[in-house]
Order: C-alpha cells, then structure tokens, then sequence
C-alpha cells in the first residue's frame, strides 16, 4: 500500500471513530466520504510523487502526506460538484448524496425532502474532506518556508477552481457567450489547475526545486490539464461506460458547454445538433443520432487534434526540463489509455 493510501486509510478511520460518539447520522457522513475517495486512480498523488522523485526529494512519507491532502482536496470538489449537478451517482454506485438521499427515501421522506438531505450530506462532507485537505498539508512535516508556499499553492488551485466551477454553471445556463475559448479556459480554472498544476509544483516545491523550475510546471500542469479534460469530454460522449464508468448520455441531456459542443456550435450543422441537448428525456438511439451529428460536423476530429496539440506541448515542456523518461513515458500511458476508452 502507498503512504498516501495508508494515510487515507488512517484519517478515515480516526474520524469514523471519532463520529461514533456523536450519532448514527454522522458516522454515515463519514462512511460515505470515505466510500467517495474509493475506486479513484489516485493520479494527482502519483504526480505529486513522480514531481518530487523529479526533482531528488527522497523521503515517501513526507510526500505522502501531501499526496494524501491532494487527494482529500479532489474528494471535496468532486462531492461539491455532485452537489451542484444535481448527481446522485459516481462511478457506478450512489455518492454521498444520493446514499443520504435513498436513506431518506426508505424511511418514508418524500422525493423533495430526500433530495434535500442528500444535497446538505454532500456540501457538508465536501466541507470536511476540504478542511482535511488544508490541515494535512499544514502539518505535513516541511520546514516552515515549505509549508506556507504549499499552502500558498493550495489557496490558489481552491481559488480559481471555485471561479471555474462558476463559470460551468454559467455558461451552462446561457448567462455567458458559449465559445471554445472561453469553455477552454472554464476547464483549465475548473479542473487543469487543481489536477494537474498543484500536484506537479506541490511535489516539486516539496523536493526544494528552484523557483523558476516550479514556474514552469505551472505551464506544464495547464497543458496536461486541457489536453486530459478534451479527452475526458469526449469520453463523456462517445467513450465506453463499462470502461470509464461515465453514462454517455448525462452530458448530451444536460446539454453542458464542452469544447465539443462549443466547436459544433460554430459549424453549418448546428442546427441539427442543438434540438438534441439539454433534453433530459433523450435516449441510446437519439443520441447515437448525435454522436453521428457530432462526427459528420468535424467536432469529434477537431477536438481529439486539439486534446493531441495540448498533450504533445506538455511532453514539450517536460523534456525541455529534462524530467525523467519514466514521466514521460507514464504521461504517454494514460493519454493512449483515455484514447482507447473514447474510442
């Protein structure tokens, strides 16, 4: 087991422990947060932990520690998210909030009021995993100058994370122009940031990297970010639910602003795609419809050449570094990986 999942291991089952003694109630709060971290690839630690190898850190339990709060920082958002979307799934299985909510259901609540307990379970286990998330990084073990620029970085992926999830809702809700460059960079507040720039400036700042270097995995992170968020919309679309686990259809009936959607929206057959989105009743066959729609207009070509471009300037700047083969080569591995998943 890695120290990031030893330690994940650790703080769930202090604070289930600890919960005991306040309720029932509570103590599925915690049950339920730490089911929200399972399943996951724990990618954002392993950057944390390939930036900080990088770099000559050599002490696993220190980084760990970060690791482990990156993680807990990914839990908070990805529960807060299901919150706003209004999701009572992931991965296959109830989140938080819909386990809260179908407790309800069972004890006899009506729809509105168990869609209410699901909503505040979710905002408040959000909240927990997000303050474990800074504590775990103030405490990690680092010397003092450390600490408060991990923190420093910490604050700013939270920051502009929170104005790019704003933003989704915005431009979802047609209160803002929906162009590729600006659902481009909702994505790269929303997800690059905190996903891919934290933990490869988070490993390299642990490691004691020079400023400059730390700098330019910021443009690093921003790159591999895009480039794996382009390749996860497309997943939402036309990828393989037994494979990634996402319904292909959630996005298609929300009718949500992606890069996808936005190119299309450019083109001559728009009007043929835009009577499909936002339909929440819309079926296997009709979007089969789409999808063909999406492909014929050159918005499926257009978008994997994009998510390439991103990805192949990443490697870039990772070779201009001079980071070990074996990032690259991993790097490599999960783009061809969410390739053959949305194939």
């Amino acid at each position: 087991m890695s120290h990031h999942d030893a330690l994940l291991e650790t703080f769930f089952a202090e604070g289930t422990e600890r919960s005991a003694a306040v309720g029932p109630e509570y103590r599925d709060l915690w049950t339920s947060l730490d089911a929200a971290t399972q399943g996951g690839k724990r990618f954002r630690p392993a950057l944390v932990a390939a930036a900080y190898r990088a770099f000559g850190g050599q002490d696993p339990a220190l980084v760990g520690r970060v690791g482990a709060a990156v993680e807990l920082l990914h839990t908070a958002f990805v529960v807060h998210d299901d919150v706003i979307d209004g999701d009572v799934t992931r991965r296959g299985r109830l989140n938080v909030s819909g386990s809260f909510s179908r407790r309800a259901s069972d004890a006899g609540l009506d729809d509105d009021r168990a869609a209410t307990l699901g909503r505040t379970a979710g905002i408040l286990a959000g909240d927990l995993a997000l303050v474990a998330a800074v504590r775990m990084v103030a405490l990690c073990g680092a010397d003092a100058a450390t600490t408060r620029r991990l923190l420093d970085l910490l604050d700013h992926a939270v920051q502009v994370s929170a104005a790019g999830e704003l933003a989704d809702v915005t431009l979802s809700m047609g209160l803002s122009p929906v162009s590729l460059g600006a659902v481009l960079t909702m994505e790269e507040h929303k997800t690059a940031v905190y996903s891919f720039e934290l933990p490869l400036q988070a490993g390299a700042v642990l490691a004691g990297a020079p400023e400059p270097v730390v700098g330019r995995l910021s443009e690093l992170g921003r790159l591999l970010g895009i480039g794996f968020q382009l390749l996860d919309d497309l997943q939402g679309v036309f990828g393989d639910e037994a494979a990634t686990g996402k319904s292909v259809l959630t996005d298609l009936r929300e009718g949500k602003a992606t890069p996808l959607i936005a190119y299309a929206r450019s083109t001559p057959d728009w009007h043929l795609i835009e009577p499909y989105l936002g339909d929440p009743t819309l079926d296997d066959d009709r979007a089969d419809a789409v999808r063909t729609l999406l492909a014929a207009c050159g918005a499926r070509d257009f978008i994997e050449d994009l998510a390439d471009g991103y990805v192949a300037a990443a490697l870039g700047v990772a070779t201009d570094l001079d980071l070990p083969q074996d990032f690259v080569s991993w790097v490599g591995t999960m783009t061809d990986d969410f390739v053959r998943r949305a194939a």
